[in-house]
Formats: structure tokens, sequence, C-alpha cells
């Protein structure tokens, strides 16, 4: 596809990375030429410098011929025109805009973003989606990460594998048998820095990272197979009192005997929470003193979250309440490089805010009845919710360990209001929604699946 990115800060440099690494034809557009010039050398995509919402820019940049627009600049507005003049002007098939301020996603003016207003296919807002992420993270503790498909009935979740678990040692086909009444299947495994799709003979080994299944009822008992119980979290400090942090302490103080405490650096800021928020103790302050953290009662939290704007900060904050007497923390971290550091650093988990972009991008660009999509491990694999047509080729079929290409593995099946999990006599139907985890060279396969064309192997 050729693909226009408006914006070359974090964000849009993220997604380059991502969609050049699937031999996309890139275009990044920015006023400032200094990241132009990086983007250029760093990325293979091309560079131009200038305002993208004129239309001489976007027209220089091959707007006329694109497939995708993604203005992902740092002002709203300015992303809403790009969106408007690339329709207008160019008649541009797809176009996807950052939208942060809350105000223009309320559901009041939802026609905003319609035929009749202005011609956004998909808004995405980081803000909103990390911190679903993060209370995803709240609800399931013990896990590395957390996704919910369908309408939140399967949760895939990924368990550090300890060395007394009692899941070692037995083939991943069997273990249905031991834990008949546990509706989860283990579909992925991460191993020395590989992540890949189980087969059948497979078997978990002490510090693997596994990526399960799970019925959302099950999720707790599922942690505690793996012996890794779920503690009660009632007592969250979250450092960082920006949009994210906003919003998950709105959420976590309408929960019953959680309390929340929120630091922050900057006086403007903590201010605004102070008159945001109901229930939650603010504190005006740096996240690395020692101080301000026993003020904020880090010692004795059952969860501290570090999402500050630096990467770098939020590990250290994260150590430091660990040493400090936290029971769990979380990150959030922006560069791969550093999170592959977090495990050294005793962090219990980390969040990735543009594998969450990238993830919604990519589902638009999926070839398919495709309905949702979740990218895991910096693009090493990905987990996607489709729809079976009435000549998708999984139709009938059985979705055992080995009964798919190697590299896919199926994770469930949604069927009216029903979950299957895969096992004897279990074969997909038309119109069901079948989650699939499949490694990253299989992506033209698993949207055979979901395509009308017959044509797969």
């Amino acid at each position: 596809m050729r693909v226009i990115i408006c914006g070359a800060g974090r964000v849009g440099q993220g997604i380059a990375q991502r969609l050049a690494r699937e031999n996309h034809n890139i275009t990044m557009i920015d006023e400032d030429a200094s990241l132009i010039d990086k983007v250029q050398t760093d990325l293979d995509v091309r560079g131009v410098v200038g305002h993208a919402g004129h239309p001489e820019v976007l027209q220089g940049a091959g707007a006329e011929t694109c497939d995708m627009i993604i203005a992902v600049t740092y002002y709203d507005e300015i992303n809403m025109v790009i969106c408007q003049v690339a329709d207008t002007i160019f008649s541009v098939p797809t176009k996807i805009a950052r939208i942060r301020a809350q105000a223009y996603l309320d559901r009041r003016w939802r026609q905003l973003f319609s035929r009749e207003g202005i011609m956004i296919d998909m808004v995405i807002s980081p803000e909103v989606e990390v911190g679903e992420a993060i209370l995803q993270r709240f609800r399931t503790p013990g896990a590395l990460m957390s996704v919910n498909f369908g309408r939140g009935e399967v949760r895939l979740i990924a368990l550090e594998v300890p060395e007394d678990s009692p899941l070692l040692d037995t083939a991943l086909d069997q273990i249905a048998g031991l834990f008949p009444d546990l509706r989860a299947r283990i579909v992925g495994i991460k191993r020395g820095g590989r992540l890949f799709a189980p087969r059948g003979n497979d078997r978990l080994q002490p510090a693997d990272t596994a990526y399960v299944s799970v019925l959302e009822s099950h999720a707790s008992r599922l942690n505690s197979i793996f012996n890794r119980p779920e503690n009660e979290m009632r007592r969250v400090v979250i450092i960082g009192g920006g949009n994210v942090g906003l919003y998950v302490a709105r959420k976590l103080e309408k929960q019953k005997n959680v309390r929340v405490r929120v630091v922050e650096a900057d006086a403007t800021q903590a201010d605004k929470a102070v008159s945001e928020l109901e229930r939650t103790i603010v504190i005006n302050g740096d996240g690395l003193s020692r101080p301000i953290l026993e003020e904020a009662g880090v010692p004795s939290a059952d969860l501290v979250i570090a999402i500050t704007h630096d990467d770098r900060t939020n590990m250290l904050i994260c150590k430091l309440s660990k040493q400090m007497g936290a029971a769990r923390a979380l990150a959030l971290i922006n560069s791969p490089e550093l999170n592959s550091l977090s495990r050294d650093l005793d962090i219990d988990a980390v969040l990735d805010p543009k594998a969450l972009t990238v993830s919604r991008i990519l589902m638009k660009m999926r070839r398919g009845r495709i309905l949702a999509l979740q990218s895991l491990e910096d693009g090493a694999a990905e987990i996607a919710e489709g729809v079976t047509l009435d000549t998708s080729p999984l139709i009938g079929k059985p979705l055992g360990y080995d009964d798919l290409p190697e590299g896919i593995t199926a994770a469930a099946i949604l069927r009216d209001n029903e979950v299957l999990f895969p096992g004897p006599g279990v074969t997909p139907r038309a119109n069901d929604h079948v989650l699939l985890f499949y490694e990253e060279g299989m992506t033209k396969k698993v949207e055979q699946f979901f395509r009308v064309s017959q044509d797969f192997f």
C-alpha cells in the first residue's frame, strides 16, 4: 500500500517503522526538517518537509495515488484538516486521525466524524487506548499483558512460567486433559527472545512467557495454575498526572475499596488533576524523590503505575518503588530497546503505547473481515479476531495444534453467545468469529482465512 504519515514525532516514527517492515510504500510529512532527515536516515521511508494540511504539500507527497493517510501531528485540529483535504481534493480511500482531546470524542458529537461531517475513517485516541490497557493490567495483576476480544468474553494473557509451574514438561495438547474444567489454551510461547506459535508436542520451560487465551471468568484460576495468584488491588499510586494518568485515576476512583494517589511534577497539571478528580489524593512533586513516594504511600502500594513522558524516568520510578516495598510496578515504555531491560530492573509489566496505535492501524490495513487485532512483541506476532465467510477454508476443519499451518494457532471461536475452545469435534461455521495467533510471516495466510476467495495453499 502507498501510505502517507503526517507527523514524524514518536508516534509517527513508530507507525512508519512497523509498516516499512511489511514493505509498504511510506512517505512522511513534517515541518521539522531535522525530523525528516532522521526518519529518512533511520527508516526506509521518503520524507517531505512542509505543512501536511496544505494541498500542495500533500500533492507533493503523492496524495493523488496513495491508499491511506495517517494524521498523527501533535494538534487534533490539524489532523482533522489533513483528513478533510485528503478526502475532498485527493479522494484518499482511507483516512486515519489521532484525536487526543476528549471533548471531540464525546458520544454526543459522534456525527462529527462521519460522511456528513469530517471525513475520517478511523479515529485513534492513544490516551484512551493506553488508559484502557492499564486498566486491563489492573484487573489481571499477575499478567505481563492482557487484552480482551469479542465483547470481552475472551482474554489474551501473557504469563511468565515459574520454575514450579505444574504445566512444565507437559505436551500442550495434553494440558486440556489435566484441567478439563479450565476454559483456556496456550497459543504462543516466547523463549530466548523468539515468539512462536507452538505445536501439540511442545512443552513449556521455566522463564518462558506463555500467551494464553482464556474465558474471562476463568482468568483468576489460570493465574493460580501458573502459581501466580492475584492479590486484591486496593492501593494504587500513579506517577504522572497527564491525560493518561487522569483517565486511569477517574476510572479507578469509581471502584469500591480502591484508594488512588497521583504524583505530578508540574504544578499547573497537578492543579488540573485536583479539580477533575473526586476521591483521589494529588501530590505535586518529583516521582523520583523518596520522600514524595513515601508521602504517596508507595511502600505499602499494591500497584505503582509510572506513566510520565520519559521512558527512563518510568523505569527508574518502578525500580525505586519496588525497592521501597511496592508489590507490583508497571511502566510506560515506548522504546523496544529499553523494554528488554524491564526484567533486570524488577519491573512487573511494561506497556508500549505505540503497539496499541499500530495494532489499530494494522487492523484497517489487513485484508478480509478482521474485526480486532493486537500486535505482540514489537510485531513478532499478532492475534486477530476475524469472521469466517461462507467460502473460508477454515469452515468444517479441526483447529488442533497440528491442524493449521505451522506458525498459526487457533485461540477460540466466538459463536453467538457461546465461546468454544479448539478440541475434538469443534470446527468453525460460517459467520463465526475465530481468534488466531500467528507469527509475523503468516499474515497473508491468515488474511486468506477471512476473505471470500478460497485460494489458500
